[in-house]
């Protein structure tokens, strides 16, 4: 098939050369990797689709993933153990087909008109068994070329980076072992696979294929993988370099890990997806939590890199600014999401910026080439751990623009008062939890985080206006309990680990807090001001009025998907009330133009490509034995 479509492309060139009686040559508009650019702008200028017309949108085609016959399979020879989950991916678009990922495994690439399948190729990572973490999960490839041949990087959940012809399907034989490497090997010390799996997209800078790692976030033992990026050459597969997150014996940050625990700590990882500079030569790493997430008394220290944002050389994998959001994370406060790099105008001063959310609801925002904050950061005192052996910093960095894009802490202010009964419940069930500001810590009697892990800003991610310098952010409402307990020491070295059911009491089975508990939130980064924010589906709505309440109105759902912006429009994608929509906002005040019903509930980001005269935008939704990639288009009628 991948010949057949080159043939096909060089037929249309000849036609045209020749001046054979044919229409004229449409060309492609890409979506060349996961966040639409290496920026993580997730943002298209193509035009097609506006305020005036989106209501036209309407599908166009449906493709079903090759693992779904898998999936079936199993499941008839009852291994319900290897179903996936939420099908999490984002097509990239190169030249009218998209390329893609499977939970399983498997590549594919498709006809962006028609949603015909080209080829498949079967990495065979889900015969090696359930990955770790979240089992079966993956959400993107990434592209690579030298302007005459095209490869798709494919990072597996067995821990293989493979290089894959584009136009074949094939496995590249130049690049590592029979198209190949390891990615197990090579960081410092002997990593159980079963441990390490990938689940994003890598980034591609010029020849240099940068990778992070997913790595088991349930350790029983402080012993763990190593969480270190490295760079790859993008034709054979060479190493070119290691850029250590837990800092080695003389390096820089090596004393933040007191009594040699950077000698067996793992984690540490940038698990989500990454962001480049090319003309800078910069790539900006969103580094994760040490083991374990809530416990750090057998690592003592700040713990860098650990969730910092770390500039490094794209060439060299050096170190060229960092900064660093939790010391001493306990609350699994991992950066969530690619950085957005985004250029701006703050008081008269044009700055190239970078802007970096996170599960607390924060926007960071730098200087990208220097890592000078843009506004003040002030290091605030926090709660003081009343866990033995723990060793938290006494502040924390909070930065003083923008404002959170969250509530954050629960207090009385905070808690739900629909009706006075609601409330009463509510004031009565956290009197059996520790709580209180950002930065509580955990506790042995459970204490309840807000945000929790869920965020905030979450792995979806924010999306950047070129344009304006505004910044879109869907986002969720999600309390948690963490209770910490002393593990068996036949089982597990820990001091004390997480335990128990992490759900945050729910006042009639209604969420604790106030609304909204999901929204999306505008905020220009030339000023640090919210531009504006509205509330993010309807939520539980009906269930409030049912116990006697006033209607709210909308009042959110935290599920949501990450943001596609265009020049008029922002679309972002959820599953509310039991509906799975996508809808279309009008970026400039958040009102909803229009929602278009969807089969299945959406995981992946939607994006956007044009090809033959046609802007698609395209959303992988289901899960399990049902997962798709949906397209759509305007009516025929309503393109311009």
């Amino acid at each position: 098939m991948g010949f057949y479509r080159q043939a096909h492309r060089l037929g249309s060139l000849v036609c045209l050369l020749l001046g054979i009686g044919s229409a004229p040559m449409l060309h492609a508009a890409d979506w060349p990797s996961y966040g639409a650019d290496s920026s993580s702008s997730k943002y298209t200028s193509l035009d097609q689709i506006t305020v005036a017309n989106v209501t036209s949108l309407q599908a166009r085609w449906s493709w079903d993933s090759p693992d779904n016959p898998t999936v079936l399979e199993n499941q008839a020879q009852q291994n319900f153990i290897a179903t996936p989950g939420a099908y999490k991916v984002t097509p990239i678009a190169i030249d009218g087909v998209l390329y893609i990922s499977t939970s399983y495994g498997r590549v594919a690439a498709i006809d962006g008109v028609s949603g015909e399948q080209l080829w498949v190729f079967d990495t065979k990572a889900w015969e090696t068994g359930r990955p770790t973490n979240l089992g079966y999960n993956h959400r993107g490839v990434s592209y690579w070329s030298d302007g005459q041949n095209g490869r798709i990087l494919m990072p597996t959940n067995d821990a293989y980076l493979w290089s894959i012809d584009a136009s074949t399907g094939l496995a590249d034989p130049q690049f590592g072992e029979q198209g190949r490497i390891d990615l197990t090997l090579g960081l410092g010390r002997a990593v159980d696979r079963a441990a390490y799996t990938q689940i994003s997209a890598p980034l591609v800078v010029g020849d240099i294929v940068v990778v992070g790692s997913s790595i088991s976030d349930i350790p029983n033992y402080k012993e763990a993988p190593p969480g270190h990026v490295r760079g790859f050459d993008v034709r054979s597969g060479e190493r070119m370099w290691i850029f250590n997150t837990i800092p080695q014996a003389g390096e820089y940050g090596n004393e933040t890990w007191e009594e040699g625990a950077w000698e067996y700590t793992g984690n540490t990882n940038v698990w989500t997806l990454m962001s480049a500079d090319e003309e800078l030569g910069y790539v900006y790493l969103p580094i994760g939590t040490p083991t374990n997430d809530w416990f750090g008394g057998h690592r003592k220290g700040d713990n860098l890199f650990a969730e910092s944002l770390v500039c490094i050389e794209a060439a060299t994998g050096k170190r060229v600014w960092h900064f660093q959001f939790v010391h001493h994370g306990v609350w699994d406060y991992d950066l969530p999401a690619a950085p957005n790099l985004i250029d701006i105008t703050v008081a008269g001063r044009s700055i190239k910026a970078v802007a970096q959310v996170t599960k607390q609801g924060f926007v960071f925002v730098f200087d990208r080439a220097t890592g000078e904050p843009v506004w003040p950061i002030e290091e605030r005192v926090v709660p003081r751990s009343t866990i033995p052996g723990e060793a938290l910093s006494p502040t924390q960095p909070f930065p003083s623009r923008p404002a959170p894009f969250e509530p954050q802490g629960i207090s009385e202010e905070t808690l739900i008062d629909f009706t006075p009964e609601l409330r009463n419940e509510a004031l009565q069930a956290i009197e059996k939890f520790d709580y209180g500001p950002l930065y509580t810590p955990p506790s042995v009697r459970g204490t309840i985080n807000f945000p929790g892990w869920f965020g905030g800003g979450g792995w979806q991610g924010a999306a950047a206006d070129p344009d304006t310098g505004i910044l879109y952010i869907p986002s969720g409402s999600a309390p948690m309990v963490v209770t910490l307990l002393e593990p068996d020491p036949a089982k597990s070295n820990f001091d004390y680990m997480r335990g128990g059911n992490g759900a945050a009491p729910s006042p009639r089975g209604l969420p604790l807090t106030k609304p909204p508990y999901g929204r999306i939130t505008a905020i220009n980064l030339n000023t640090g001001e919210h531009e504006w924010m509205v509330p993010h589906g309807e939520g539980v709505r009906a269930r409030i009025i049912a116990e006697g309440a006033l209607d709210p109105g909308p009042v959110g759902s935290p599920s949501r998907t990450g943001p596609l912006l265009t020049k008029t429009l922002l679309f972002v994608a959820q599953e509310d009330g039991g509906r799975y929509v996508l809808r279309a906002f009008d970026k400039a005040n958040g009102a909803v133009l229009h929602e278009i019903e969807m089969p299945l509930p959406p995981s992946g980001t939607p994006m956007s490509y044009s090809v033959q005269g046609t802007q698609f935008v395209a959303i992988a939704v289901g899960a399990g034995a049902d997962s798709r990639i949906l397209s759509f288009a305007l009516a025929p009628e309503a393109q311009r």
